[in-house]
């Protein structure tokens, strides 16, 4: 199966999946999908598509000669599907459609037997806030040291380990400040706030190194012997550092002010509700 292949097959099956999930749920409670429920569908199936546009298009090729191009893949992986995928909550859409028999044994399986034990535990600790943030943070500054990416640029299975741990981590960090049933975040808005920004630090910090640096730092993109535009090696270092910097932190922003105007809104309601207690 060749590299496009690949994730168009398991997108599509996810997608699959989740229709006829959605279609179930309509039978069993005899009512329509609500707003709230289509706008969800929406936004998983947005993920998907941008995930398909970073994997599975010209993006993918234009990633083995361009650095910034490739920096683009890991934006739209960690910054834009993510986030699509966690505001959709596909879980229960996707689990449904499995046949009963298959859903009861890994359910038990999982919930009960001792060789599980381990999993379980892992699961508790990655329902967490600071364990998430350090797997996330610590994930993405290692795909970032010299030796380690050129070993994803030139091997295609370790490219496609580093774009899976970016979507899984990404998923899980920003499941821990949005709402994705049957999932709850359980930080206060403000909280999410803090949450995001150290999320961000991290990658402001590898973007700066990447800009400011006076050479090249990855022989994989420095050694190619020509590059679409004519560019130099430290020019499209440069320019991934900024995509990474601005682009990248985009989403992050947009969620930042979002959750600071909700919380002064709440902090607005309080005297207001205590003004409607009081004695005329």
């Amino acid at each position: 199966m060749s590299a496009v292949d690949l994730p168009l097959a398991v997108l599509s099956l996810l997608a699959c999946l989740h229709l006829l999930g959605e279609h179930r749920a309509v039978r069993v409670l005899q009512r329509p999908r609500s707003r709230r429920e289509r706008w969800r569908a929406v936004s998983f199936y947005a993920g998907l598509l941008v995930i398909l546009a970073a994997l599975a298009s010209p993006i993918d090729t234009l990633a083995e000669k361009l650095f910034w191009v490739h920096m683009t893949q890991h934006v739209m992986l960690l910054t834009i599907a993510a986030p699509l995928i966690v505001l959709g909550a596909p879980w229960a859409s996707i689990w449904r459609p499995l046949p009963l028999g298959f859903r009861r044994t890994v359910a038990k399986a999982i919930s009960r037997s001792s060789w599980c034990g381990l999993l379980r535990a892992l699961g508790r600790l990655l329902s967490r806030p600071i364990p998430v943030w350090i797997v996330f943070s610590a994930n993405l500054v290692a795909w970032h040291i010299p030796g380690l990416y050129d070993l994803a640029v030139r091997d295609r299975a370790i490219h496609d380990l580093e774009h899976v741990t970016f979507l899984v981590f990404g998923v899980l960090l920003w499941a821990q400040v949005l709402d994705s049933p049957p999932l709850r975040a359980r930080l206060s808005a403000i909280h999410r706030v803090y949450y995001i920004v150290a999320s961000a630090i991290v990658s402001w910090v590898i973007a700066l190194v990447l800009i400011f640096a006076a050479s090249p730092l990855y022989p994989a993109y420095a050694h190619l012997a020509h590059r679409p535009g004519g560019i130099s090696a430290l020019t499209d270092q440069q320019l991934a550092g900024g995509v990474m910097l601005v682009p990248g932190s985009l989403s992050m922003t947009l969620f930042v002010f979002v959750q600071l105007y909700l919380w002064m809104g709440m902090d607005e309601d309080v005297p207001r509700s205590r003004s409607a207690l009081r004695p005329l």
